[in-house]
């Protein structure tokens, strides 16, 4: 990455996000950057670097969580020739070759507690050691660090140094889940498609039909951006004919092989939805009897424990055996008192 990358959003919640990014990146401290996976964390990150005044220098990114101790803390901070077996020569770690720009450390909860104490070093004094040298180096970097995670929860429970945290918390950036920004859907989802389009050597995107909006529109995103992304390029490139609006979003590309090999999800032949195949009949009940207020909201509450139940309280599943957007369902759960406990 080697140049400020576009990042759309219109939702005044992100937009706040990246207001928040423009007014931290001059300020040379370091700083979090936090979200759920797939939300753009990364780009956050690399924006923070691009607008503050290292844009010029280095920006170098290593995933704590793809190596193991030993290697990480060697490809953090180098290591000298012979420093262990098979140190032929010396190594120059990413501190070094980020010495004047801005280094990204990604999924940092996952650093051991060897490698966050020499982290701590580097941020409150700007200096290292290379593995199995003497020699301190210093260093002028920016460090970012990225996760998922709780660190304020992983740190009260000693699984991450508390004053490490207090030294990188300068200011946190929360990057907020598409769930959240729902402005930006469709207009994620449009470009996402406009791109692909162009991957597929199609002359035109011919939009979406309504019903694949709603599918937009009405799911979780649990994986967030990067879930839209592969659901739209997945849709458009099954669609048959580029020159009419994509009708359906395929959001699992799973579900029809499971549904032919899962013999306990055979949808019947009066088409409910395979996991509410059994749910429960309403009761029986005499004309005179009927309260029908009463009994629809038992009915409805049936129903809706029941595709709870099915779907392990995963509400995006539970929607869709329901025939109902997410947003319909949380509303009913949230009327009915029936939302998971967390």
């Amino acid at each position: 990455m080697d140049h400020l990358q576009p990042i759309l959003g219109e939702d005044p919640r992100f937009l706040a996000v990246i207001e928040h990014v423009s007014r931290l990146a001059p300020i040379n401290r370091p700083c979090l950057v936090i979200g759920e996976r797939g939300s753009g964390k990364e780009l956050i990150a690399a924006r923070l670097h691009y607008l503050s005044t290292r844009w010029g220098g280095p920006l170098v990114t290593i995933n704590c969580a793809a190596l193991s101790e030993s290697l990480l803390d060697t490809e953090l901070f180098g290591h000298e020739a012979g420093a262990f077996t098979g140190a032929a020569k010396r190594h120059i770690g990413r501190f070094e070759r980020a010495h004047g720009g801005t280094i990204i450390l990604d999924e940092i909860a996952t650093a051991s507690a060897v490698v966050q104490e020499k982290l701590l070093r580097v941020v409150e004094y700007g200096e290292i050691e290379r593995v199995g040298g003497s020699e301190v180096i210093d260093i002028d970097v920016r460090v970012i660090g990225v996760t998922n995670e709780n660190l304020r929860d992983l740190a009260a429970q000693g699984k991450f140094r508390a004053d490490l945290l207090d030294r990188l918390a300068f200011d946190v950036i929360a990057v907020p889940p598409l769930r959240e920004r729902t402005d930006d859907i469709l207009l994620l989802a449009e470009q996402f498609a406009l791109d692909m389009t162009k991957r597929l050597s199609r002359q035109v995107f011919s939009g979406f039909s309504p019903r694949a909006t709603r599918q937009l529109l009405g799911h979780d995103w649990p994986g967030n951006v990067r879930e839209l992304r592969n659901a739209v390029e997945r849709s458009l490139y099954l669609s048959d004919d580029g020159d009419k609006p994509v009708s359906h979003i395929v959001l699992d590309p799973f579900a029809e092989i499971w549904s032919e090999t899962d013999t306990n999800t055979t949808t019947p032949a009066n088409n409910t939805a395979p996991g509410l195949a059994n749910a429960p009949s309403p009761p029986t009940l005499t004309i005179s009897e009927i309260d029908f207020k009463a009994a629809t909201r038992d009915y409805e509450i049936i129903l809706l424990e029941h595709a709870m139940r099915q779907s392990h309280n995963n509400q995006t599943e539970a929607a869709e055996m329901l025939k109902l957007n997410y947003h319909q369902l949380r509303r009913l759960l949230e009327k009915y008192n029936l939302l998971p406990l967390k």
